[in-house]
Parts: structure tokens; C-alpha cells; sequence
């Protein structure tokens, strides 16, 4: 079974930028689909980009353009780049596999845009 633990979020300004990475333990990550969710308060939680191991990207239509996911098979490491930040990006992000969040879920990391 895979646990992750994901990092680098804080507080940023509308327009700023975040890199938020994902470490994983375990077996086999290299095989898996890998996602990044979040969870803004009363919403449910989304997928917001995934990446296959072979580096082919998916993006949510809200953060397309503005969001960057990429992986690193050797250290096990999943990271989501985050430029021009809205206040909406506002959520706690999580990474998982990126199919079904088969994984079990970490604590995330708080990302929170705001002047």
C-alpha cells in the first residue's frame, strides 16, 4: 500500500505561486496514475490535474493554463506547480492515485490565496 505526504502550501497572495510536493512510500509508485485533489471548505474534493508514469497530464478547465503537475519516478515524488493563484484556489490539496484515490488520503496541505 502507498502512503503519501504532501507539503509546501502556506499563504499567497491572488497571483502569486506555490510548488506543492508529494512523497510517496511504499511499492510500485511508478506504476500507479498520480493525482493531485483538493477540498475547499463545503465542497467536495476534486480532481485538479493527474499524470500518468509515462508523464502524459490531465487539468481540471479551472486550472488549466495555470497549474503545472510532474513526477519523479526515481524518488517516488509527484509535485503540482501553481502560478496565478485565485482566491477560489483556496483548499486543502491532497495527492492520490489518480483514477479512483485508491490510496489511503494524507493530511494535505493548506493552500490558501488571499490579499
Amino acid at each position: 500500500q502507498v502512503q503519501v505526504v504532501e507539503s509546501g502550501g502556506g499563504l499567497v497572495q491572488p497571483g502569486g505561486s506555490l510548488r506543492l510536493s508529494c512523497t510517496a512510500s511504499g511499492s510500485a509508485f511508478s506504476i500507479y496514475v498520480m493525482g493531485w485533489y483538493r477540498q475547499a471548505p463545503g465542497k467536495q474534493r476534486e480532481l485538479v490535474a493527474s499524470i500518468t508514469r509515462g508523464g502524459t497530464t490531465n487539468y481540471a478547465d479551472s486550472v488549466k493554463g495555470r497549474f503545472t503537475i510532474s513526477r519523479d519516478n526515481a524518488n517516488d515524488t509527484v509535485y503540482l506547480q501553481m502560478n496565478s493563484l485565485k482566491p477560489e484556489d483556496t483548499a486543502v490539496y491532497y495527492c492520490n492515485e489518480g483514477v479512483l484515490g485508491r490510496f489511503s488520503w494524507g493530511q494535505g496541505t493548506q493552500v490558501t490565496v488571499s490579499s
